[in-house]
């Protein structure tokens, strides 16, 4: 029964992931961060897809009604800074990547998405208190909160991987769900 729940719950992200970010999860630049290291030896890529993943089950789990699918779409884009870090050419980055990173990421993912607000705010502001400025909407914050969380489990080794997103079926979707909102 434990593992039927578990299955289900990862299903659910999977079909979310999917349907709202479907369009970045094919994207060549997107598929390029599998060759980033972000954390331990965590890849940018799944640690965005961690990030939203993880976003998705603390709006469920604190049932934090947001927009499911500028969730989705901040959280994967969220470290869209598209370098490796860690390598000698960014040595002089790497101390203050930090700091940086968040507006790197927000320039490319707006040379390629046409993004709305939210996900600017989630974008840009998921490295606070870094970043002085605080999130201002909702889904900026479980943003930040998931990306800490995601961080701390992918630096000390404990989350290996994530499991990965499935292709889903989106036909027959309602205004509401294509538009991500959750009440």
């Amino acid at each position: 029964m434990r593992f039927r729940r578990f299955f289900q719950k990862q299903k659910e992200w999977n079909e979310l992931l999917k349907r709202y970010g479907s369009d970045i999860l094919s994207s060549d630049n997107f598929k390029k961060t599998r060759e980033y290291i972000q954390h331990g030896n965590m890849t940018v890529n799944s640690h965005c897809i961690n990030v939203a993943i993880y976003s998705l089950a603390i709006s469920k789990k604190l049932k934090i009604a947001c927009n499911r699918r500028e969730l989705v779409r901040g959280a994967l884009l969220h470290d869209y800074f598209l370098y490796d870090w860690h390598d000698k050419y960014h040595r002089d980055i790497k101390s203050l990547h930090g700091f940086y990173h968040p507006g790197i990421a927000l320039r490319n993912a707006m040379k390629e998405y046409e993004l709305t607000e939210r996900e600017k705010d989630i974008i840009k502001k998921h490295m606070w208190p870094l970043t002085i400025i605080p999130p201002q909407c909702r889904e900026a914050w479980i943003v930040t909160m998931a990306d800490k969380y995601c961080s701390l489990l992918e630096t000390m080794k404990i989350h290996k991987d994530h499991i990965r997103y499935m292709p889903v079926k989106t036909e027959k979707m309602s205004v509401s769900e294509r538009q991500g909102i959750a009440g």
